[in-house]
């Protein structure tokens, strides 16, 4: 038996369109970057786009940004950020960190009705040596739980198996969004 008989594969056929299509040309967002933005970090990328880049941003106001995390660590994990590029806890505005905490309590009790979680972990990680991906600019992660989520696939295989596409969670969550100033 040969060492490709052993590879397993999972199948992702909605990748293809991504795979066999120009999309960086058609996804081309115009940037209006806010002082003191960081042009290489996409947190400042999509607090100054237009659009929804490529549907990861779920909302987008004055103070704050709330968007899907391209890599999640189970479905519905969302980034919710102020839309400065701040790296301190003591330089985010008051307003804003108000807002943010609105949008945590708005965004898991939509995650509870729309994707039925049952618990969450929300937090932050600060600063590099805390395992920051992202040290220059704040975001919390709010990370939905079921009962037994945690299955062998992770454990044997080092694989996530994530239940929902990024684009079917965008759509339900945009199609639910309230528009409120929290």
């Amino acid at each position: 038996m040969s060492n490709s008989s052993k590879l397993e594969r999972l199948w992702s056929p909605w990748r293809m369109e991504y795979v066999g299509s120009d999309k960086k040309s058609e996804q081309e967002e115009e940037y209006d970057f806010l002082e003191g933005a960081e042009e290489d970090c996409f947190l400042c990328q999509y607090s100054a786009a237009s659009g929804d880049c490529g549907k990861m941003v779920v909302r987008r106001t004055d103070e704050i940004l709330v968007c899907l995390n391209r890599h999640p660590y189970n479905n519905g994990h969302l980034l919710v950020a102020p839309r400065h590029h701040l790296a301190r806890l003591d330089e985010i505005p008051h307003r804003t960190l108000v807002e943010m905490t609105g949008a945590i309590v708005e965004y898991t009790n939509k995650l509870e009705k729309l994707i039925k979680a049952q618990g969450f972990n929300v937090g932050l990680n600060l600063g590099a040596a805390a395992g920051a991906g992202v040290p220059g600019h704040l975001h919390w992660h709010i990370v939905p739980r079921w009962q037994g989520d945690i299955n062998f696939t992770t454990t044997i295989a080092g694989t996530r198996v994530i239940p929902q596409s990024l684009e079917a969670l965008w759509e339900i969550l945009v199609a639910t969004s309230t528009g409120s100033d929290f």
